[in-house]
């Protein structure tokens, strides 16, 4: 996944979940955060940031805020990105955990979910729901930043579809590279990390891998251990 004409920038403040104030060639401009999750350990005022300019000419804002770096380490924030990233990934066979794909569709829907990816292979069908992690602490990612009701219900919807005959997975797109593993975030939302485990217990696979990021790009890229 490639961003065209992008920018960096200089983070100031972020007033709401949609918006941020930096600091671009030495003015104050108002950007779009394409996270609405609460990346307070990423988005501190003097953190160099990467913008992309946005072609929409009506769009309030001229800018969106993609990416930010973390110390040395660059984290890709953008929420919309990783399903087309895992989409990717296993239309290019670099998912090891599911090959031989010989159909792939985005966001299809099952039951009362609507699930990111469906595959099918010549011996199974399955789904692919992409979470996509950007939360990080000494090495360690977690998901959600933030309590998701949303997830919790999709992750129900996942042990659903295995015993109805489906393949499921869970997929977790860390958007950095440089970590030691991945594990859900039992103390924001105890909900969706009890959901997970009773998911891996019957049946769904949880996958994470981690990315390779650059300042206008995001590929995916190694598979990274998981500890529910």
């Amino acid at each position: 996944m490639k961003y065209n004409d992008i920018s960096k920038a200089v983070f100031l403040e972020r007033p709401n979940r949609f918006i941020a104030h930096v600091l671009l060639n030495g003015k104050k401009e108002i950007v779009h955060v394409k996270n609405t999750g609460r990346c307070r350990e990423i988005l501190n005022r003097g953190t160099q940031v990467i913008l992309e300019k946005s072609r929409n000419k009506n769009r309030k804002t001229n800018y969106s805020l993609i990416s930010a770096y973390k110390g040395n380490n660059l984290i890709n924030i953008d929420s919309q990105v990783p399903n087309a990233v895992v989409y990717q990934g296993l239309r290019d066979k670099k998912v090891d955990e599911i090959q031989n794909i010989c159909m792939l569709k985005r966001e299809v829907f099952y039951g009362n979910s609507r699930f990111d990816i469906y595959f099918e292979t010549p011996l199974e069908k399955g789904f692919v729901e992409v979470k996509g992690v950007t939360l990080e602490n000494d090495g360690i990612t977690m998901f959600p930043d933030a309590p998701t009701e949303r997830g919790t219900k999709h992750v129900k919807e996942m042990v659903k579809a295995v015993h109805e005959g489906y393949k499921g997975y869970i997929f977790f797109l860390i958007q950095m590279k440089g970590v030691k593993y991945f594990t859900p975030n039992a103390i924001m939302d105890d909900k969706f990390a009890s959901a997970l485990k009773y998911a891996k217990e019957n049946g769904v696979g949880i996958l994470a891998y981690d990315s390779y990021v650059t300042e206008n790009e995001i590929v995916i890229g190694n598979k990274v251990k998981v500890k529910i």
